[in-house]
């Protein structure tokens, strides 16, 4: 999922934290990408130097979306920067994540190409609910809550599954997570293993 930064920004909660510092990108493989990340309890200058960093990062790796366990930082927290299928940019923190889905008459599959930054170099098509509802606290600690469809709709679901200990690749079948890691491993090569503290190789 790439980034479109042209697109008008709602920021129902303020916009992100800046000044943070890029890190490299944690991979799958690592032991926090896969196991439920800790509360967060503290909503301090810890925590905003934090998020500042994810942003950071987020922007370095030209992502739309990117938790704390992304920069190997064991907490259930995730920042995005995605538009929906009006074109419209929504930004924004979540801590403690909790994702709603339609359910019943109201649940259409949007089937999409997805990809991961900590599966870098890899997409392949993924059905999830086209919308989604997310609630959780933002970077002080006020409820924060956000919705949306399309591509909005998709990062809200991959952002908290991080947090949950989920990577997309585990809701593929054993065909499709096949292709995926093929896909992964012809441009494996092209990022460094601190990317994108260093750039990705043309």
């Amino acid at each position: 999922m790439s980034a479109d930064r042209d697109a008008v920004v709602h920021a129902p909660y303020g916009l992100l934290p800046e000044g943070g510092t890029v890190r490299p990108i944690t991979r799958w493989g690592s032991d926090v990408m896969h196991h439920a990340n800790r509360p967060v309890t503290s909503y301090d200058d810890d925590l905003r130097d934090l998020v500042a960093d994810m942003v950071a990062t987020m922007y370095a790796a030209d992502g739309v979306g990117l938790a704390a366990c992304q920069i190997g930082v064991d907490a259930a927290v995730f920042v995005f920067d995605c538009h929906d299928t009006s074109g419209e940019r929504t930004v924004g923190v979540v801590c403690n994540p909790v994702v709603t889905l339609p359910e019943g008459r109201d649940r259409r599959l949007d089937e999409d190409d997805e990809g991961c930054l900590s599966l870098p170099g890899a997409y392949v098509p993924l059905a999830r609910p086209d919308t989604a509802e997310v609630a959780g606290f933002g970077v002080d600690g006020s409820p924060v809550g956000f919705t949306g469809d399309g591509m909005l709709a998709r990062c809200l679901q991959h952002e908290t599954d991080h947090t949950n200990g989920t990577v997309f690749g585990d809701r593929l079948s054993t065909r499709w997570r096949k292709k995926l890691q093929k896909a992964h491993d012809r441009t494996e090569e092209s990022y460094p293993a601190d990317w994108p503290v260093v750039p990705r190789a043309e």
